[in-house]
């Protein structure tokens, strides 16, 4: 019974010792004039801050593009898979196509029956086949290339941002010790104010990097799936082709 007891008080008194340190840093946080500080900051240091918001806005900005152009796209891939797996006929399918121009498929469609289509004429029938399976593979590497537009900038910003931002901080850090120096005081009081302006610059290299590493992360795995896909739908074109052929 004592022991249950005693448990239950150590308990108490954990959560209230965490509810007193959250307190605590809620209000540190409350006090800090963020503005104050980035309007009394240095030159140089406020010229980091402004390059490194420039690349959080630009690589928001690749963030909401690929997301919309991600998810129409893979909306508009189920939609022409089904029609292509409904459809017959080659022309059939082309006239379908111009519906789902969205979807990368199409490109690789289009890419296919051009092929198709100028060895028929020619010579009446698929004379090369390694031909057509070559043309198709363009179509997804063309394809592949649309979709990784502008990562490179996402991953430019996650792995540069905080080293920015740490060229900020030290220069800042430097800065303060120097006027400590020239003042002759050797209170910590009185480099503190400029050693947690020169931090604002780490923070911002760190909010500018970790969205756009995530993000990189997820688009380079659902570009892979995108890949994957077209590459299955090659082999769907070419039995489709093959199969139209033999009637």
């Amino acid at each position: 019974m004592f022991y249950r007891a005693q448990v239950a008080y150590n308990v108490k008194r954990d959560e209230k010792g965490n509810r007193l340190i959250s307190e605590h840093w809620i209000g540190i946080v409350a006090q800090v004039n963020f503005w104050e500080m980035v309007r009394s900051s240095e030159p140089i240091p406020i010229g980091v801050m402004a390059v490194l918001a420039l690349f959080s806005l630009f690589s928001w900005t690749v963030i909401f593009s690929k997301l919309f152009t991600l998810r129409r796209a893979a909306s508009a891939n189920r939609k022409f898979l089904r029609a292509f797996r409904k459809a017959d006929r080659m022309d059939a399918i082309a006239a379908a196509s111009q519906q789902f121009t969205a979807a990368p498929l199409v490109a690789v469609f289009d890419f296919g029956y051009g092929e198709v289509h100028r060895q028929v004429t020619k010579r009446g029938s698929i004379s090369n086949p390694v031909a057509l399976e070559r043309t198709l593979q363009l179509g997804i590497s063309e394809e592949v290339t649309r979709l990784e537009r502008r990562m490179a900038w996402l991953a430019t910003t996650a792995g540069v941002s905080p080293f920015i931002g740490l060229f900020g901080t030290v220069w800042g850090i430097i800065d303060a010790f120097q006027q400590l120096s020239t003042a002759g005081a050797s209170s910590l009081r009185a480099v503190a104010p400029g050693i947690s302006e020169a931090l604002i610059t780490t923070a911002m290299g760190l909010f500018a990097a970790i969205p756009a590493y995530i993000f990189y992360n997820i688009f380079n795995s659902s570009i892979k799936e995108f890949a994957a896909r077209m590459e299955d739908f090659s082999l769907e074109f070419l039995n489709l082709t093959e199969r139209s052929l033999e009637r």
